[in-house]
């Protein structure tokens, strides 16, 4: 009897452990999915910046608050719902988010596209789509060891390809079924991933939730200095490439003279590539450390940033710039999430992820708004990517010196 009861006892452990094996990574493509879903919706207007400025006699600078009120909103909005999945966890609170997403992609669709004041009402609502990310990292984060966490935060760092599908899509489903079609279609697409989510997501085990108030928890992440220092990377490569993300369009239109299809093909490439790359720094970090793939990425853009600023042509030399920053950028990305993990309290990387997904947002929030004062005033876009260089520049510096001696410190191996 006792020779039976030993032999059946490892194989329930190991049919129990076959489960939790696969769950992982089932948790992380429902997550990468949900964060794909919401940031198709996120970047719904973006595509649509240049009929909208033609059909509505926007300026520059409109159009450029037209895309960028979604992003601020979203990345302000991280903060509390970073806090909120600590509290609540990812499986209330990606179906919630989805859910809720879909009142204002529903009101651009059918009603809010006639003016620039009802697109701005319906963009700032919108922007809720953006908080996904912060219900994404700290749900994937506690399902896998802290080994593997830099690939699979990078991995679901891939769904902010979902600005590539509206990239790719939303023009075209506009031509094929009017301006309601890609929004209506994106509503629905939202309810079926919000009753999946809430059928599927599990939290991972032994996940805790922190007893104390939100207010509390928030002050007390704003005293880490983890929360600063990865925010004001963050903002320059993840605020990089939504910048482009949403401004690229507009851009190659003022610069080069390419048609709105053109365009938005490009930024789609553009994007793709970024989200390509976000898991390869994921990766690289959790093998070469996230400091050093920091510093590499960011002098990177500096020099792409530089290149670009003297208007080459556009091929070979301008897609290469372009290609090179988008590739940059993606891979810092994931890096900057990287250090996250290895660095903040795991009981806070949902409040840290928040903060500095909110960097990150708001990042990408400033460059379209000065890109577009500066065409104004100068009929050129010279100065504006002079000045994203030399950012990267003092973020590279940065990472070389405080972040690498902040990692060292917390890392018996060196720095992280």
């Amino acid at each position: 009897m006792t020779e039976t009861r030993e032999a059946r006892g490892p194989g329930r452990v190991a049919q129990r452990g076959r489960e939790p094996e696969g769950r992982p990574r089932l948790m992380l493509a429902m997550a990468t999915l949900g964060f794909a879903m919401n940031f198709w919706a996120w970047a719904l207007l973006s595509p649509l910046g240049p009929q909208f400025k033609d059909s509505l006699h926007l300026t520059s600078f409109e159009q450029a608050l037209l895309v960028a009120v979604p992003v601020v909103v979203g990345s302000l909005g991280r903060i509390p719902v970073g806090a909120l999945t600590d509290r609540f966890g990812g499986r209330v609170m990606f179906p919630v988010v989805s859910a809720v997403t879909i009142v204002p992609v529903l009101y651009l669709g059918l009603a809010g596209h006639s003016s620039l004041e009802a697109l701005l009402a319906g963009g700032f609502f919108l922007g809720v789509a953006g908080t996904a990310f912060a219900v994404g990292v700290p749900f994937v984060n506690a399902w896998f060891p802290p080994r593997r966490r830099g690939l699979a935060i990078g991995v679901f760092g891939m769904g902010m390809g979902g600005t590539a599908i509206s990239a790719l899509t939303t023009v075209r489903l506009e031509d094929a079924g009017g301006m309601a079609f890609p929004f209506v279609l994106t509503a629905v697409l939202l309810a079926v991933y919000a009753v999946a989510a809430l059928l599927v997501l599990r939290e991972a085990p032994g996940r805790s939730a922190p007893s104390e108030p939100l207010g509390r928890r928030l002050a007390r992440t704003a005293r880490l200095g983890v929360t600063w220092q990865t925010s004001a990377l963050y903002a320059v490569v993840f605020g990089g490439y939504v910048a482009f993300s949403v401004y690229l369009p507009t851009y190659l239109k003022n610069q080069y003279g390419l048609g709105q299809m053109d365009a938005a093909n490009r930024m789609a490439g553009f994007v793709l590539l970024a989200v390509l790359a976000r898991p390869l720094g994921g990766w690289l970090s959790d093998r070469v450390g996230a400091v050093r793939v920091l510093f590499g990425v960011l002098a990177a853009v500096t020099a792409a940033a530089s290149v670009q600023a003297f208007a080459p042509p556009l091929m070979p030399v301008g897609t290469l710039a372009f290609l090179s920053m988008a590739t940059a950028l993606g891979a810092g990305s994931g890096a900057t999430f990287a250090l996250v993990a290895a660095l903040a309290p795991a009981s806070k990387v949902g409040a840290v992820t928040g903060v500095v997904g909110a960097a990150g947002g708001l990042g990408g929030f400033v460059p379209p708004l000065v890109m577009g004062s500066i065409y104004e005033a100068y009929d050129s876009y010279a100065l504006g990517l002079a000045l994203f260089g030399l950012v990267a520049a003092v973020a590279a510096a940065f990472t070389a010196t405080v972040v690498r001696g902040v990692a060292g410190r917390r890392s018996p191996s060196g720095p992280t």
